[in-house]
């Protein structure tokens, strides 16, 4: 039975590398994967970018407003999606989404319409929490209905285990702002551990 996994972890805990070591994997057995990545996110435009350096090209860029199970079952069968008998299972293997906090929690619930549906197993990557350590939509969604939940570990610059994202602009932290703003684009990340990240003057839901 195919699942919905999603593998999370703060900046810098090779997310996309995993993805790109998955897709491999499968193709490298004669299967086919589509990977997807959220329009919002501009960095590498339409490729997923590893901080190892490497790209690959995303087979869909959805929008918010965007039905992913539809585009996803259009790209699979391709001339053969005019077919209601069609099953998509014939030609597609697994769907892979980097940068998944992007997603609406109404896409979550299509990634798992996927999975249960169209019996094609979906492995979603990204990150919990934005800057303020507050979640993401589409992550909080995924937490509360993947089959499976899997840590992907990085450490702080103090050597303890990284959890929260602070943003930077320059080199001075901020902890103000829009929950969205792309790496490398207007501000950069770093992941920190809980105590670094009051140090340098984060604050804490409920404070």
């Amino acid at each position: 039975m195919a699942k919905l996994y999603f593998r999370y972890g703060a900046m810098n805990s090779g997310k996309t590398t995993g993805l790109l070591q998955t897709a491999y994997n499968y193709e490298e057995r004669g299967q086919r994967v589509l990977l997807v990545k959220a329009a919002i996110d501009t960095k590498g435009n339409d490729t997923v970018v590893s901080r190892l350096g490497m790209t690959r090209r995303v087979d869909l860029l959805v929008t918010a407003d965007d039905d992913v199970r539809a585009l996803v079952r259009r790209a699979a069968l391709g001339e053969r999606a005019a077919d209601p008998q069609a099953g998509p299972r014939e030609t597609v293997d697994c769907v892979l989404v980097d940068e998944a906090q992007f997603l609406t929690p109404l896409q979550v619930d299509q990634l798992m319409e996927i999975v249960l549906i169209d019996d094609i197993p979906v492995l979603a990557y990204g990150i919990r929490t934005d800057f303020r350590t507050v979640s993401f939509p589409g992550s909080r969604r995924l937490l509360e209905i993947a089959h499976s939940l899997e840590e992907l570990k990085t450490i702080c610059r103090c050597g303890r285990k990284a959890i929260f994202n602070a943003r930077k602009v320059g080199e001075e932290f901020v902890f103000d702002g829009d929950q969205v703003a792309i790496d490398g684009v207007d501000v950069t990340y770093e992941s920190l551990c809980g105590k670094c990240y009051l140090e340098f003057g984060g604050v804490l839901p409920g404070e």
